[in-house]
């Protein structure tokens, strides 16, 4: 062999070895994540009960959900604080950060901008009120009992009193010691009509006196048991509801009413769909503040941060009202291309079906649901 073949056979022998070793660099030490990346840039926002302080680390159930994701993942997590979801949003957007988490609404109008893992967790909006009590909300409660469907019953029972009381009428005014002196329609009917109404209030001072007169009566006065027992129904019911609720108890009882909620915020959006000008703060603590502080009537924004904040901190101040609107879900947000998404979503699948995701949002929600 001479020289020449050597030096090309030497040189083939070092190609292949070079190709080896690159194609044993590339392959990944982990099936979950990228290797060329050890600590990840996690962006998110205190907002109580899904990421906040507490004893000096970070706690919540997206903060607990990370956590478990970033052991799945084998990585390390540096956290950047922002204070809204718009600023939040926008590091994500300039690559501040690798990866976003908190309680984030996926929009139709934010999937042209980010990438979205699959749902983290099920949300929607719901309305906060000041708990009703003292003199002043009594009279509003006294006031709410006159409404167009009370003025409706009392319509109709003005309306039956007339039936009893021509009956009475007709047969008392013929007996001789009848309780219709007047035979003549006029005034006679307005004796019975006066009669009549009594007897439903369980107030007659006298019984007719013919027969058909007395049957007439017995049956009015059961059916005046049962009419009072209904209205005084009614009433309690009117009065609890304006002590528990006031007059707000959905979404069409918001527009004309100060309503609080936090700037840049799905919410926000809503409202003014609805035509309700919002008073927007930067942070949820201080639409909660300006709630009991009188200086708005509601607080529109999620559900589960609402429930939080009325179980704990407003507890015995506020409380939530009607059922949740505009359902929404909350996702993970990365940039757009990120190589992130899909390994963060096969661990988010994994904990669903190991059932730690259920152990964390039993932590978290299930004093609150009920459950």
């Amino acid at each position: 062999m001479n020289l020449c073949s050597s030096t090309r056979c030497a040189l083939l022998f070092l190609a292949i070895l070079f190709c080896s070793a690159i194609g044993v660099g590339a392959q990944p030490t982990s099936q979950n994540a990228p290797r060329d990346q050890t600590t990840l840039r996690v962006a998110t926002r205190d907002i109580a009960p899904f990421m906040f302080h507490e004893a000096n680390a970070r706690t919540g159930f997206s903060a607990e959900l990370w956590k478990a994701i970033g052991a799945k993942l084998k990585v390390q997590t540096q956290w950047e604080t922002y204070d809204s979801v718009k600023s939040l949003l926008g590091g994500v957007q300039k690559n501040q950060a690798d990866i976003g988490i908190a309680a984030i609404s996926i929009t139709s109008e934010r999937e042209k901008k980010f990438d979205f893992s699959q749902p983290m967790f099920n949300s929607g909006l719901q309305i906060l009120v000041r708990d009703q009590n003292g003199d002043a909300n009594m009279i509003a409660g006294l006031l709410s009992v006159f409404s167009p469907a009370l003025w409706r019953l009392l319509g109709f029972v003005l309306l039956i009193v007339l039936i009893p009381a021509h009956i009475i009428w007709l047969v008392e005014r013929t007996h001789p010691n009848g309780i219709i002196e007047n035979r003549r329609y006029f005034p006679g009917i307005f004796k019975a009509i006066w009669w009549s109404a009594g007897t439903l209030g369980a107030q007659a001072d006298e019984m007719p006196r013919s027969a058909i007169g007395r049957a007439v009566a017995v049956i009015w006065m059961f059916s005046g048991i049962i009419f009072v027992a209904y209205f005084t129904a009614v009433v309690t019911a009117s009065l609890t509801v304006q002590q528990l609720q006031g007059d707000i108890q959905s979404p069409n009882d918001l527009p004309g009413k100060r309503v609080a909620t936090l700037s840049g915020s799905t919410s926000s959006a809503f409202l003014r769909d609805k035509n309700v000008a919002p008073i927007e703060y930067s942070k949820i603590d201080d639409a909660y503040s300006a709630l009991l502080e009188k200086k708005v009537e509601a607080v529109v924004f999620d559900s589960p941060v609402l429930l939080y904040y009325a179980t704990r901190g407003g507890r015995g101040q506020s409380h939530v009202v009607g059922t949740i609107f505009r359902k929404e879900d909350y996702g993970i947000v990365f940039p757009r291309g990120s190589k992130w998404r899909k390994p963060v979503n096969e661990a988010l699948l994994d904990l669903r079906e190991d059932g730690t995701y259920q152990e964390l949002y039993d932590k978290w929600f299930a004093s609150e649901s009920g459950n």
